[in-house]
C-alpha cells in the first residue's frame, strides 16, 4: 500500500510539472532537449554526492558519539550521569543552524581551528545529532528487560560481551526505527550548511536561481530531489526492519 502511494504521488507530481506550461512557469531552464537545460540540470543533480557524504559522514559519527554518551550514563556512577546531562541538553537545546556558523565562524577565534565548510557540516551536525541519539540508545538499551543482562552475568558474559551478544542486538531492533527517522532528519537539516558555502543540493539550487532567476521551477526540482533521496532512505530502513523482524522469529 505504501509503495502504490508513493508511486501515484510521484507520478501525480510528473504530471502537475509536465502540464505547468503556463506563462509562470519556465521550465525551459530544466529542459533536457536544450544545452542550458542539461547543463543545468547536471549542475543541479551534483549535489547530490556532497548532500549524500555530509549525512552519512555526520550520521556514523552521530552514532559513534551518542553510544559513547549514552552507555557510561547507564552503567556508570553519577559523575557519568552529570557528564551526559551536561552534553545531551546544551546540544539538543542548540539550533543546528546557529551550531554550524558558530562551528564555521566562532570555532576559529575561540579556539584557533579553522576547518572548510564540508569539515564544519561533519562536526556540527555531529555533535547536535549525537545528543538526539543518545537519548534514543538510552531509552532502546533501558527497553531491554533486566533479567536480560542479570542472566548475561550469570553465565560469566564480559560487560562488552553483554552489550555485544545480548543487550545491543535487541535494543537494535526497538531503536531502528528512531534511528531510520533521525538519518532522514540529517538529510534534511544537511541543507542548512550551504549558508557557509558548501556545494550541497541546496546551494547549488541558489545559485542557479541568481544565475536564471527562475525560482519557482529551481526550488521545485530541489523539492523532487530530497523527496527522491528521502523516499529512497525510508525504503532502505523499512527493508531492515523487516529483515529484523524475520530474523527474530527465526531465533537468528
Amino acid at each position: 500500500m505504501m509503495r502504490l502511494r508513493t508511486i501515484a504521488l510521484l507520478v501525480g507530481l510528473a504530471t502537475m510539472l509536465a502540464g505547468c506550461s503556463g506563462k509562470n512557469w519556465g521550465w525551459y531552464v530544466l529542459s533536457p532537449d536544450t544545452e542550458s537545460g542539461r547543463n543545468n540540470l547536471l549542475f543541479l543533480l551534483g549535489g547530490f554526492k556532497t548532500t549524500i557524504a555530509l549525512s552519512l559522514i555526520s550520521f556514523v559519527l552521530a552514532v559513534i558519539l551518542g553510544l559513547l554518551i549514552a552507555l557510561p550514563a547507564l552503567y556508570g556512577n553519577r559523575p557519568f550521569r552529570i557528564i551526559n546531562r551536561l552534553y545531551v541538553e546544551p546540544f539538543r537545546a542548540v539550533p543546528s543552524l546557529v551550531l554550524i556558523l558558530w562551528v564555521y565562524y566562532g570555532m576559529p577565534v575561540v579556539l584557533g581551528i579553522k576547518l572548510e565548510a564540508f569539515s564544519a557540516g561533519i562536526v556540527a551536525l555531529a555533535f547536535s545529532e549525537s545528543a538526539f541519539l543518545a537519548e534514543i540508545f538510552r531509552a532502546g538499551i533501558q527497553s531491554v528487560g533486566r533479567g536480560q543482562e542479570e542472566a548475561a552475568d550469570a553465565i560469566g558474559l564480559t560487560f562488552v560481551d553483554k552489550m555485544r551478544f545480548v543487550v545491543m542486538p535487541q535494543a537494535i531492533r526497538r531503536i531502528l526505527p528512531p534511528l531510520g527517522n533521525q538519518f532522514v532528519y540529517m538529510l534534511k537539516m544537511s541543507a542548512l550548511v550551504s549558508v557557509i558555502g558548501l556545494e550541497d543540493l541546496t546551494r547549488r539550487a541558489n545559485e542557479l536561481v541568481t544565475s536564471e532567476y527562475r525560482p519557482l521551477e529551481v526550488y521545485t526540482f530541489l523539492i523532487l530531489e530530497y523527496l527522491i533521496l528521502i523516499l529512497i532512505v525510508s525504503a532502505g530502513v523499512r527493508w531492515l526492519e523487516r529483515a529484523m523482524r524475520s530474523d527474530e522469529r527465526y531465533g537468528r
